[in-house]
């Protein structure tokens, strides 16, 4: 009986074998039938059968899965089903846990719909596990830079500011502040400053997820993990005994950004004033400090200053009042957003920050530094009182004439009674300052006795600096008092004085505003670019309009060979045959269609999407007399917005397309050839792709302060605490928005050929190329800038690292520095992979 029973169970197990090898097999049919019928998720359930049926195929199938997988994500994003698309995920992750494809894939969905933490930590496992994966770590450098702001970079390399605070922390625990607050710890470095100082309780709060993650790691690794309770929360929600047992003695922060208030800490300090310290310390009484509470930094000073800086100027205000033919005048008004922010109800940062000791061109000040406004952190009705008080009026009386281009502000945070940080431009700091443009005057011109008039309040979080205006020495007008009302000694002064005025006036509210970003004025302002454009494309229409004068194309009527009103009378009609068809894909706001619109009977079609900058589109148009065809939005011609790169019509092809190959901030856009594989299949025969090739330049160079600006460099700047390799797996390789006119750097090479990008020749193309570099200065190689020759034709070229060019320029810093001699001969090899470049030096 009991070989019968095994013989039967064997049986049954056989009987079992073959009906799941007859399941698997059906199902990978099922799955394959599905696939050609682009049944995603039919296609995709089925694969789940086979791999939980059959583990030993996970090989075999894994790269149909992976396509399967992808192409039913992507049918549920459209579709808005983002929790089902997770849960493919988290299957697929549960069979594959190792795959980096699939890791990355799922960083890339977390990215686009905002949870930047969570896609971080897949790009890093995505790398971890195939560091070669070039498109998981060009994803992984992207996020980094959300994640860990550069910034941190910097500070922590600033040892004389992590002194300051360790010295002004020290004092305050040794006179008996024993329980210590940190709020937003970032890396945790103050924390551990005030356990080092012999604080018997710490407790930090820090809002971000990875810095929180970053700031547990570094406490273990200094072995403070049993003495630093780390709260992943933000300071506002800490609760009493919830979180922390009884009220601190001591807060210390550094919530501070270029304009003091920008990162809340007035909000912070009087909620932790209210529920988390103890009561400050009655003023003028000697008694223990730790019966009492107090807050590192005790106060600030904010200075400010009047400045003339053609930098901030191009980024801010159009300069022009005519561009590659094209008037500007009159018809519209160009405005960045600090100046939108000032009259707006949304929360908006009010002022860009700057470098002003590496700023292109240097800054003029107008007048001498005045004391904006004091604040006391250990006064927490003064912090109460800030966000209550009206807007006040300053005055600073010009010292130099010149240009009034800006407001720059700075301060001086006052640890405590000895110790002190400035963030003056004249200080050698690590940190920027507060810009805050003046835009909308009729004249921008002072001269010395003039007097500049600004309105200052805190709203919002913020410092604001609004109302900038000058007045004219002849007023006789004194506008030092600080009240709220201006002190006139009669109404004719009054009048006298509001005509010299110079208010934002200009404004009169029947002129268009359009708001653009910084980046896209100093577009606006980039003269050769346009004139470089211009000229470009009047060879190409000339080539495929050979019949006609190419200068008497201009549709301002001056030319002779086009009759501007037979053409317009055309277009109206609707039967021009002879237009040719132009498209501007380029990113932001461009006026290259209204310019090839005055070159004759083409149809420009510009690819702007914000309803704003279209209707400042139309009005230049009409401001320039253009036929009303002669300019249209292509995004409102298309079914499908992905979808950019088709025909103009069905039967109709391309004359030029405008790409946008370079990122204002010095690197390559994202599939740009891929975009012009497709591009090339829309032009007819003699049409060009704009650029046509794009030539990459670059330079050894050392330069000490990319090297602080990449990473920390071990543990002297952070005074003996291990920091630098949990914060170093953050840094990312390539520095962007850099002006090499003034980086801090030693050139060890001349500049040199590195790569051919060609947009119409994919022949010419190849991802890597072996350079070899000539070493004119000894020293150590420490970084590669980069920029960029963008070639339109063989006769018309850009370049991105001119003076007046509206881009920055990039660098490839090196992991490890390279001593180089006088004589020496490197060899670069230089790698592109979609927006990447990458060097590697050799011998």
């Amino acid at each position: 009986m009991p070989n019968s029973n095994a013989k039967l169970h064997s049986n049954h197990r056989g009987g079992r074998e073959a009906s799941r090898r007859e399941l698997v097999s059906r199902s990978l049919q099922s799955a394959q039938h599905c696939l050609e019928n682009q049944d995603f998720g039919t296609a995709y359930a089925h694969y789940l059968l086979v791999l939980n049926l059959a583990p030993e195929l996970k090989t075999t199938v894994k790269e149909t899965f992976q396509f399967t997988l992808f192409k039913w994500a992507e049918e549920l994003d459209s579709l808005a089903r983002i929790q089902d698309l997770f849960n493919c995920y988290e299957q697929a992750l549960e069979l594959y846990p190792n795959d980096e494809v699939i890791c990355n894939s799922m960083g890339e969905h977390l990215f686009r719909m905002g949870f930047r933490d969570e896609a971080a930590g897949y790009f890093h496992k995505a790398v971890k596990l195939n560091p070669d994966f070039a498109d998981a770590r060009e994803n992984f450098y992207r996020v980094a830079n959300w994640l860990v702001e550069r910034w941190h970079f910097i500070m922590l390399n600033d040892g004389r500011r992590n002194l300051t605070y360790l010295r002004a922390i020290e004092n305050a625990v040794h006179s008996g502040s024993k329980s210590v607050l940190d709020i937003g710890t970032g890396t945790g470095i103050l924390s551990m400053f005030a356990k080092k100082a012999g604080a018997s309780f710490v407790y930090a709060c820090e809002l971000s997820k990875t810095m929180y993650e970053l700031a547990r790691d570094v406490v273990a690794a200094n072995n403070m993990e049993r003495e630093i309770k780390l709260l992943h929360l933000k300071s506002l929600d800490i609760e009493i005994p919830k979180h922390i047992p009884e009220r601190v003695s001591l807060v210390v922060t550094e919530t501070v950004d270029a304009g003091l208030f920008g990162e809340g800490i007035v909000e912070s300090l009087i909620h932790a004033w209210e529920h988390l310290l103890l009561q400050p310390k009655p003023k003028n009484q000697d008694v223990s400090a730790g019966d009492y509470g107090r807050v590192i930094p005790a106060s600030a000073t904010i200075f400010g200053m009047a400045v003339e800086c053609k930098e901030i100027r191009r980024h801010h205000r159009v300069g022009m009042q005519e561009v590659a033919g094209v008037c500007l005048s009159d018809s519209v008004q160009f405005f960045s957003p600090t100046y939108a922010a000032a009259g707006s109800e949304e929360t908006v940062e009010p002022y860009t920050t700057e470098k002003l000791s590496r700023i292109p061109g240097g800054y003029r000040a107008l007048t001498e530094p005045c004391q904006v406004m004091t604040v006391d952190f250990n006064d927490v009705q003064e912090l109460k009182s800030l966000a209550a008080r009206k807007p006040w009026k300053l005055s600073l009386p010009v010292t130099e004439g010149g240009i009034l281009d800006a407001v720059v502000v700075w301060f001086v945070l006052q640890l405590d009674d000895e110790h002190s940080l400035s963030t003056s431009p004249s200080e050698e700091t690590c940190w920027e300052q507060a810009v805050y443009p003046v835009q909308g005057l009729l004249d921008y011109s002072v001269k010395t006795g003039d007097t500049v008039m600004m309105e200052v309040c805190c709203q919002d979080c913020y410092l604001k600096i609004q109302k900038i205006s000058s007045l004219p020495s002849e007023c006789g007008m004194d506008f030092s008092d600080r009240d709220d009302t201006l002190s006139l000694g009669n109404e004719a002064e009054l009048c006298n004085a509001l005509a010299g005025l110079q208010t934002s006036t200009k404004q009169d509210g029947s002129t268009p505003v359009c708001v653009l970003e910084s980046t896209e004025i100093a577009l606006l302002n980039d003269i050769a670019y346009h004139e470089c454009f211009k000229a470009a494309m009047s060879k190409v229409l000339l080539s495929l309009t050979p019949s006609k004068d190419l200068h008497s194309m201009d549709v301002d009527g001056h030319g002779s060979g086009i009759n501007l009103q037979e053409h317009q009378n055309k277009s109206s009609l609707g039967v021009d045959p002879d237009a040719l068809y132009i498209l501007d894909v380029s990113e932001g706001f461009s006026i290259l269609p209204i310019i090839a619109g005055k070159l004759g009977p083409v149809r420009a079609y510009s690819s702007v999407e914000k309803e704003q900058h279209q209707a400042a589109l139309h009005v230049i148009a009409e401001a320039n007399h253009f036929p009303k065809e002669t300019l249209e939005f292509w995004l409102s011609h298309l079914e499908e917005e992905s979808v950019v790169l088709q025909r103009p019509k069905s039967d109709k092809l391309w004359s030029i397309i405008i790409l946008d190959v370079i990122e204002t901030s010095g690197l390559i856009q994202q599939e740009v050839m891929e975009k012009a594989a497709i591009s090339r299949c829309l032009l007819h025969s003699g049409g060009k792709i704009f650029p046509q090739y794009v030539l990459v330049y670059g330079m050894l160079v050392e330069s000490e302060s990319l090297l602080l600006e990449s990473a920390v460099q071990g543990t002297e700047p952070t005074l003996g605490f291990n920091i630098a390799p949990f914060i170093n797996q953050f840094k990312v390789p390539v520095r962007v928005y850099l002006d090499l006119s003034t980086l801090p750097c030693v050139p060890l090479s001349k500049p040199a050929e590195l790569l051919r990008l060609d947009l119409m020749n994919p022949l010419l193309n190849s991802p890597s190329r072996e350079v070899k570099i000539q070493i004119c200065k000894s020293g150590r190689v420490t970084a590669i800038p980069f920029w960029y020759h963008i070639h339109l034709d063989e006769d018309h070229c850009l370049n991105t690292s001119d003076e007046s060019s509206h881009w920055k320029q990039a660098a490839v810093v090196l992991d490890e520095p390279v001593p180089v001699q006088v004589g020496d001969e490197l060899v670069l090899d230089v790698q592109h992979h979609k927006s990447n470049i990458s060097f590697t030096v050799k011998r």
